[in-house]
């Protein structure tokens, strides 16, 4: 039997290399950043067209290379960051492995102009698919230059894989805010097809946080610090009552690198008890400095995921320093079991004179006299006018008589009007009876309860008010008839630079349905109209929920109508928990059965249970 084991190509093995480094235009841009960064670099330019997939550029004033440096620097395993087995476990640099470099020019068209200070001319190398093509001196910058063309030309299967523009571009500005935010001390400009999406001057942290994440922020964060012998806590926790509804904005950094890691985020997570809602998410920026020998970030190709050596202590310790921050700052509530209440009198203004109260006492009153006749009254005056204090029995008993009269036939009326509006409720527009009223119930504000002949009903709310909006914008859009109901107060909504940068490629297709929403720049959008079908109650929570199910899903940020329209709909739909009133209800109801397809929502997701009479018969044996 002949051999069948052979050594790949060189070409293939760097192909593969290049797969586990570089996954997206995202990765090859956190290797050059980080590269920047351990040059020494204390300003980076990032520049990229068409979400990185033609160009990616990233410009650093650090210590430059020199010509034997900058071609060494493409070759697989070749590294400055360490020399020894003892060096990984004393790293404090973002690099190490030596692959990056490699990995990319495997698989794009890299040009890299470089110098170094003391030095006039620098150098300029061209390679294309792990080939050098040109190397030669050039008049350049201190530092280095690095432009990525044409990212996967060679390996068309892996662009093919590639998701949309608006999906690699928040992925392109989630690593660059993680480097941005480890790192304030190094100012950071990127730059998008040309427009300006950062641009972060050097500061401390909070500055950086703000700059990155908008001025409302600044109010927003609480301040952590603890000093162990374990580990060096600081950084920022945001106040309960502004944790957003979605995941988001939770970051940890060891040793000025980021990293994830569940069993910390529960630490965190834990010290919000009884702070936060049930649909809200805790956000926080926690920085840990601890010695290199006790962790371990050579065990994932991405570094971002750190073996701790002393896990549980690290827990505790955050926990803790989360806890104490939010009770110190009085964001926590808290009980004083030695204040008495009542005696909390608030002061009286500095311009308010106090009047002492006077005390009037009638000289003539005897609590022993009988009245000699029975209208006989007694009375006293005070500003002029006299008071009635006494009255007959016949008389009190008489108008008794007469107010439970006036409330008998109330009730009688407020009864006739009920059965009338039931009567109405059971017949929609058609004509046809639907679900009365007084049959329909809400069970934990999540489902609705009604009867249909000999069936028991379950409603899940939230999923028949999404089929219900979801028909309604899909309806529109195919009819082209869509109505834009004008606010009369326009509401502006500031958000993140990612949530700006999505909101922005999808303007025009969520504009197509029924919204009038337009940028003021600074991250900051107006919305001028909403559909007619959806609610103006907390429309920066609808636009919130809405950008973070395209950033979740890939399908639903597609310029599919039907995709575009099923995320909206969810998004301002009902939520669970929300009480309803039996019209709301009702109407719910005649809604969802209108649809056409009302037992399954959009996304095959049941909305309707039956219960026969027999089926609970049987549950009670």
């Amino acid at each position: 039997m002949p051999d069948i084991i052979k050594l790949l190509s060189e070409n293939i093995a760097n192909q593969i290399a290049a797969g586990e480094v570089v996954q997206r235009p995202a990765s090859a841009i956190k290797e050059l950043i980080e590269n920047a960064i351990d040059s020494g670099a204390t300003k980076v330019d990032v520049v990229i067209k068409d979400a990185g997939k033609t160009l990616i550029q990233v410009i650093d004033n650090g210590c430059g290379m020199t010509e034997t440096d900058a071609r060494m620097a493409f070759e697989r395993h070749a590294t400055s960051k360490i020399s020894t087995s003892d060096d990984l476990f004393n790293i404090r640099t973002k690099g190490f492995r030596g692959e990056a470099l490699a990995s990319i020019a495997a698989v794009a068209q890299v040009e890299l102009k470089t110098r170094q200070v003391e030095v006039e001319l620098g150098t300029v190398l061209k390679i294309e698919g792990s080939k050098i093509i040109e190397q030669s001196h050039v008049n350049c910058s201190a530092g280095s230059n690095f432009m990525v063309k044409n990212l996967f030309f060679n390996v068309p299967a892996r662009r093919n894989f590639l998701k949309s523009n608006v999906v690699e571009t928040r992925h392109i500005i989630d690593e660059i805010e993680r480097v941005a935010l480890a790192h304030p001390d190094v100012h950071f400009t990127f730059h998008n097809n040309g427009a300006e999406v950062f641009n972060l001057p050097p500061g401390n942290h909070r500055q950086r946080i703000v700059g990155i994440f908008g001025k409302r922020y600044n109010e927003r964060l609480v301040p952590i610090e603890e000093n162990t012998t374990i580990v060096n806590l600081s950084g920022y926790v945001v106040k309960p009552e502004h944790c957003k509804r979605t995941r988001g904005e939770q970051f940890f950094f060891v040793n000025n690198r980021f990293i994830k890691n569940h069993y910390l985020h529960n630490s965190v997570t834990r010290a919000y008890d009884q702070l936060l809602n049930k649909d809200q998410f805790a956000s926080y920026f926690i920085f840990m400095e601890l010695d290199p020998k006790t962790i371990d970030i050579n065990i994932h190709p991405t570094k971002t995921e750190v073996k701790f050596e002393d896990d549980k202590s690290m827990y505790a310790i955050i926990n803790s320093a989360v806890r104490n921050s939010l009770g110190k700052f009085n964001i926590s509530p808290t009980i004083d079991f030695n204040q008495e209440n009542s005696f909390n009198v608030p002061p009286l203004p500095k311009d308010k004179m106090v009047i002492e109260p006077k005390i009037s006492v009638d000289p003539t009153f005897n609590p022993f006299k009988v009245s000699t006749t029975p209208h006989e009254n007694r009375s006293h005056k005070s500003g002029g006018n006299s008071y009635q204090i006494r009255q007959s029995a016949q008389e009190i008993e008489a108008n008794l008589d007469m107010l439970a009269n006036v409330v008998s036939h109330a009730e009688q009326l407020s009864m006739s009007d009920k059965f009338s509006e039931s009567t109405e409720l059971e017949r929609n527009s058609t004509g046809r009876q639907t679900y009365g009223a007084e049959k329909t119930s809400q069970l934990h504000g999540k489902y609705i309860l009604t009867q249909v002949r000999r069936s028991l009903i379950i409603i899940d709310q939230h999923r028949a008010h999404c089929q219900v909006l979801f028909e309604r914008f899909r309806k529109m859009i195919k009819s082209g008839d869509i109505m834009t109901q004008r606010l009369l107060f326009p509401q502006m909504i500031e958000l993140d630079t990612t949530d700006y940068t999505v909101l922005m490629e999808l303007l025009p297709e969520i504009n197509a349905l029924g919204f009038d929403m337009e940028s003021l720049g600074k991250n900051t959008i107006t919305v001028n109209g909403v559909p007619v079908c959806m609610e103006e109650e907390e429309l920066s929570s609808v636009v919130e929920r809405f950008l973070e199910q395209c950033k979740d899903n890939a399908t639903l940020i597609s310029k599919e109508k039907e995709n575009m329209a099923w995320s909206l709909a969810k998004s301002g739909s009902i939520r669970r928990g929300k009480q309803l009133s039996l019209e709301e209800m009702s109407t719910l109801i005649d809604e969802l059965f209108g649809c056409e397809s009302s037992e399954y929502d959009f996304k095959g997701n049941k909305i309707v249970v039956r219960m026969e009479e027999s089926e609970i018969d049987e549950k009670f044996g």
